[in-house]
């Protein structure tokens, strides 16, 4: 079982964090544990906590009235989700939900509260938090305004080769359906299927079945950024 301690560690934006404040923030903690497909919260719901993946992974997602999926984020271990609610109040925007035994770190409105009271100066972290997933959103707003599918594609690519892959060597392994894949971009299964297997061809990637992995990130790079969706 991972350390409580690792998910603060482990996670990018809480390097640097004083020694201290990470034993108060554990001390406000718990561990939820869900089994595969088990809702950690719905969208609509009050937002009453945020949560730190420790193991497993949480599937982030919009639906339409019609059914139709947007994937949003696949948090895994060191990912920090939920925040949003608890500082703006609003209600939650996606469903979250576990893809397979996961376990997170739960931190409930009033304990945060009380926390940011006693040590503002964690604000800062949260606030760096909030900037980076802010940045990520925004250039996707913009890839889908601006860009082609097979440079939204590319960048995706890059983008999950840094949150969600595994070094082996060179190469880079992600573990993700391409109906998954289709759904982050919000285009058919088809129309994806068909961009990766002209990226294969070109020696950029290499797919098998649920798995993809990088070959060539500079490739990739030029391919995202080649064209536009106007050109």
């Amino acid at each position: 079982m991972v350390d409580k301690r690792d998910i603060l560690r482990g996670n990018p934006i809480m390097v640097g964090l004083p020694a201290e404040l990470v034993e108060i923030l554990l001390s406000q903690c718990k561990i939820r544990r869900l089994k595969d497909g088990e809702f950690l919260y719905e969208q609509g719901e009050a937002g009453e906590a945020m949560y730190g993946v420790l193991e497993g992974r949480i599937r982030l997602s919009n639906s339409s009235p019609d059914g139709r999926e947007l994937l949003v984020m696949l948090a895994e271990r060191g990912d920090w989700i939920g925040e949003v609610s608890l500082f703006d109040g609003e209600p939650r925007s996606q469903d979250a939900y576990a893809l397979g035994d996961t376990q997170v770190l739960v931190v409930a409105r009033h304990q945060l509260d009380t926390l940011l009271d006693a040590q503002p100066r964690l604000y800062r972290y949260f606030l760096l938090m909030l900037c980076r997933k802010l940045r990520l959103a925004l250039s996707y707003v913009e890839s889908a305004a601006l860009y082609s599918l097979s440079s939204r594609l590319a960048q995706r690519l890059l983008d999950l080769q840094q949150y969600y892959g595994s070094e082996e060597g060179d190469d880079i392994n992600m573990h993700l359906p391409q109906e998954d894949l289709a759904k982050m971009l919000a285009v058919s299964r088809q129309a994806v299927s068909r961009e990766l297997k002209r990226l294969e061809k070109a020696g950029l990637i290499a797919l098998s079945y649920g798995k993809l992995r990088v070959l060539d990130r500079e490739g990739l790079r030029a391919e995202a950024q080649a064209e536009s969706a106007g050109q």
